[in-house]
């Protein structure tokens, strides 16, 4: 893959990963207008987390860290793909299936696991009645994570990047259908996601028919192929398994402050936007590319691809985190101050907002180091690193919270992002010069911290500038309008003036992935 349609790989999946992060601020505006931070609300996140935690643990994290480079070397090789996804399909079928059930029955211990605060409390009932009704999402949203890896091998990158916005629509939807008909929001809007499920993985297993695979439902076989994933997915499994502990031990913690799982998950979800549109992106599209790299014994591709990876996202994610910090209160308070969410509600959350902004590249470096060891199948290192990074998040978590309250957690998961950054980056010299960045990155990226350091400067005074229509409510939404608009401007003014990225290639990129 060429640097050009590496680009444009990014901005496939990136822009159809903004797509919906923007209709995910919608559905969230929606739930808080709806349902305020009480009892319903907080309910709902513990409940919705609980599947997206197993999903990010056995699917994208663990299962497809090992499954995605294995299955790019067979495909390169043509050394029947086919046969070794159907296997993988299988095994990991059975695995969820008994898995779902076994949480439903326990469903009372999971959430006082991922919630003791809750005890005795309404949020508690209602978080066990909703994480019922929500956990069979985990089967279809896995097994579609599956069909994406499948799909991303094979450079195709829209459907799977695609399938996210089916889940926004349809809670927006049920929300206000409920809402038109008089009915309850709450279990509306829970219903709806396992049926999200179901129809992203009837989108993506169509897709990838017509992407010429072809799956066999079978029955699971220990094959050698199979013992190989699965001796390498463990690792991985085991590093999923601390990263969603350093989200328990958040969410405990936020537990026993009031509102404060609310507030936390609403930050969460505002600094997502740009990870998820930047990081993740890069993350899908480098892996299976670095695989093939790796399988071609084409070393100086792979560090052009790495340093190209780094240069897009970082030149992104840097003015973003920037803005996260410098303005947090006018982008959570037009996003989400409706309704029975209140300014105090704001206030808080844009507390939240700015410490995740300090963190943001570092979850972005992640997504670029990680694959450095995924590609050759090495999960140990990454597994040991995260450890310590548990242990930074959960030290900083537990022994803040008594002093800072309920802010905590959100320092704890940065400076953990920090750290596991400084590992990755120190592991992965022993992979010599394909995992060092080359001459143009480290040529760039000063310019990128120049550009993003002069953007926030406009953006401060053009807040301060803004700052009474910001306060009106028929104005605000085209105030923060204008504010975005001079952060884009004076950022990509600058870069472009000193050096730190050039036009040209990100429209040539643009184009190529119209």
């Amino acid at each position: 893959m060429t640097p050009i349609r590496l680009l444009s790989g990014f901005f496939t999946v990136g822009g159809w990963t903004m797509m919906s992060r923007i209709l995910g601020f919608i559905r969230d505006a929606m739930i808080l207008a709806f349902l305020g931070t009480g009892p319903l609300y907080q309910a709902y996140v513990v409940a919705f987390r609980l599947p997206n935690m197993f999903r990010r643990f056995f699917a994208e994290g663990a299962f497809n860290m090992a499954f995605v480079p294995m299955f790019s070397k067979r495909l390169e090789g043509g050394d029947d793909p086919d046969g070794f996804a159907s296997d993988a399909f299988a095994g990991l079928t059975t695995i969820l299936i008994a898995l779902t059930l076994i949480a439903m029955a326990a469903m009372p211990w999971l959430i006082y696991a991922l919630a003791s605060g809750f005890a005795g409390q309404e949020q508690f009932g209602l978080s066990v009645e909703f994480g019922r009704i929500a956990f069979p999402y985990i089967l279809f949203i896995s097994l579609a994570a599956l069909l994406s890896g499948m799909l991303n091998a094979a450079g195709r990158f829209a459907a799977a990047a695609a399938a996210p916005v089916l889940l926004n629509i349809l809670l927006i939807s049920a929300m206000a259908a409920a809402a038109y008909l008089g009915g309850d929001i709450a279990r509306a809007l829970v219903w709806a996601i396992p049926v999200a499920g179901v129809a992203q993985f009837a989108l993506l297993w169509i897709a990838a028919k017509r992407a010429g695979f072809t799956l066999k439902v079978k029955r699971p076989s220990m094959t050698a192929d199979m013992r190989r994933l699965i001796k390498v997915a463990i690792p991985a499994a085991l590093a999923g398994g601390v990263v969603q502990i350093n989200l328990l031990v958040g969410q405990q913690v936020a537990s026993y402050f009031d509102k404060a799982v609310g507030w936390l998950f609403a930050a969460d979800r505002l600094y997502q936007l740009p990870l998820g549109v930047v990081g993740i992106a890069v993350g899908v599209v480098l892996l299976p590319d670095l695989s093939r790299r790796l399988q071609a014994n084409d070393d100086t591709g792979a560090r052009s691809a790495l340093s190209r990876a780094a240069e897009v996202s970082l030149a992104l994610t840097i003015p973003a985190a920037v803005a996260l910090v410098v303005v947090p209160f006018p982008l959570v308070s037009v996003l989400f101050e409706r309704g029975a969410a209140t300014v105090d509600d704001t206030a808080a959350i844009a507390v939240a907002v700015a410490i995740y902004g300090l963190g943001l590249p570092a979850f972005v470096l992640q997504k670029i180091m990680q694959p450095v060891f995924f590609a050759r199948e090495d999960t140990r290192r990454p597994f040991h690193y995260a450890v310590v990074s548990m242990v930074v998040n959960a030290a900083l978590a537990i022994g803040l919270a008594p002093v800072v309250g309920w802010i905590a957690p959100a320092i704890a998961t940065s400076a953990a992002a920090w750290m596991m950054v400084a590992l990755l980056r120190v592991g992965a010299r022993q992979y010599g010069d394909v995992a060092r960045f080359d001459t143009r990155f480290k040529r760039r990226i000063w310019r990128m911290v120049l550009a993003s350091g002069l953007m926030g400067v406009a953006l401060w005074f053009g807040n301060i500038l803004l700052s009474p229509f910001l306060g009106m409510a028929w104005w605000r939404g085209l105030a923060l309008v204008i504010l975005i608009t001079i952060g884009m401007v004076s950022y990509f003014g600058f870069a472009h003036l000193i050096g730190a990225i050039k036009i040209s290639e990100i429209r040539g990129a643009l184009r190529r992935s119209a």
